[in-house]
């Protein structure tokens, strides 16, 4: 299992803008500038947070993006899921058949099994972050991370 490139970056400039403070918007060459990433790149970020209602943009002179709620009001898991789907997706198996149309252990797969624990652990976590949490330094979410591990 990987982290894409998009959902990382699309996480990194959705941060980018809650750390700006409420209310203040930031522009794509800014958050570009501040991430180090293309103009292009952050736009097209940027269009998938919009589409999926995390920021909202504002015209003119003193537009930009601003968050679309509060930080504390968006789920990590919502914001991933956006930029780059769930692990364990209700037709993944439809994908992976092999050469049949259905495949062969569509009745009692094993695997799959797996694959929905493993999504459920990770829904688990990502569904209580928030963008407000990851606003702490390093050391405070370690912290909070672990805590959450002893229960």
């Amino acid at each position: 299992m990987k982290l894409s490139a998009q959902e990382e970056y699309g996480l990194r400039c959705l941060l980018r803008l809650a750390s700006a403070g409420e209310g203040q918007s930031l522009t794509i060459p800014e958050i570009g500038r501040a991430e180090a990433l293309s103009i292009a790149y952050v736009a097209k970020l940027m269009r998938i947070l919009r589409q999926g209602k995390f920021v909202k943009s504002v015209r003119g002179q003193t537009g930009g993006y601003t968050l679309a709620r509060n930080p504390e009001n968006i789920p990590i898991g919502e914001v991933l899921a956006a930029l780059g789907g769930r692990l364990f997706e209700p037709g993944f198996c439809d994908q992976f058949s092999g050469l049949k149309r259905l495949c062969t252990h569509s009745v009692d797969c094993s695997i799959r099994s797996l694959w929905r624990a493993v999504q459920s652990a990770v829904d688990s976590v990502l569904g209580g972050i928030t963008l407000r949490d990851l606003l702490q330094k390093e050391s405070t979410m370690k912290m909070q991370l672990a805590s959450r591990d002893r229960y």
